[in-house]
């Protein structure tokens, strides 16, 4: 076996079913726990899903259908240990939808 330094871990996917939507603000899963350095962001749902990091701010609205992957590795600049705060919740506020869900899946480093 090849020596590793640094391995990955497989955090649990977090979701919110679109039937449970209300257009306020809920949350998708629970709040980060471990550093993440790629994100899968999928809108298996039929209406668009706002994401919001705090709450109040839309940080990227997802069309029905779309899919996001966040690299934080690939797009680190100068900063090798690039990642998103631990704590951090996505939430979102999208219309009641009447099949799928917002699924967020990660990928962090151990």
């Amino acid at each position: 076996m090849a020596n590793v330094s640094q391995r990955v871990g497989f955090d649990t996917e977090r979701a919110r079913a679109a039937t449970t939507f209300n257009s306020t603000y809920q949350t998708i899963g629970t709040a980060l726990t471990e550093n993440p350095v790629v994100i899968v962001f999928d809108n298996q749902t039929d209406v668009a899903v706002p994401l919001s990091v705090d709450g109040v701010n839309v940080w990227k609205t997802f069309s029905s259908g779309e899919a996001f992957v966040l690299d934080l590795r690939a797009n680190n600049g100068i900063a090798s240990n690039y990642t998103i705060d631990l704590g951090t919740q996505f939430r979102t506020y999208a219309a009641v939808g009447t099949s799928g869900s917002i699924r967020i899946a990660i990928i962090f480093a151990r």
